[in-house]
């Protein structure tokens, strides 16, 4: 069961570190090189909503599958990297909250009133709160191989 457990805990992290890798390297950039705002924030925006999307699941995912691994542990002697995976993990959980329940719900508003400006600064302070999320997320899979 453990190794089952383990198993939907990691394909959760891989799908969305492999997500933010996506929109981050091939997705963001391209659209924004070569699409105008009416095209390219429309596109982001849906882009965003459906990731953020599978990210929902893959969070709950990773709150359930974590809190099972620890709870066949005792706190007190987990190896110091789950406790930093755990820190880490939790902090991506609250970030991501935050990013979809304001700048991505800002950015929605702003691309359906065709107010590009707006949308636009919103999609900049999503991908700022993105490449934190990726940051923490290759901290925590670091610590969690190299703190055994």
């Amino acid at each position: 069961m453990y190794e089952l457990t383990k198993f939907f805990h990691l394909a959760a992290g891989l799908i969305w570190l492999g997500g933010m890798t996506t929109l981050l390297w091939a997705v963001r950039p391209t659209a924004a090189a070569q699409l105008e705002p009416p095209v390219r924030i429309p596109l982001m925006a849906g882009v965003l909503a459906r990731f953020f999307g599978l990210v929902a699941v893959c969070v709950v995912l990773l709150l359930v599958t974590g809190g099972l691994m620890f709870a066949g542990v005792d706190m007190k002697v987990a190896p110091t990297g789950w406790h930093a995976m755990l820190g880490l993990g939790l902090l991506m959980c609250v970030i991501f909250g935050h990013l979809y329940f304001v700048p991505f719900r800002r950015l929605q508003r702003a691309s359906a009133l065709s107010d590009w400006p707006a949308a636009a600064k919103q999609l900049a302070q999503i991908h700022i709160l993105v490449l934190i999320n990726f940051g923490l997320g290759w901290l925590a899979v670091a610590a969690v191989i190299i703190w055994r």
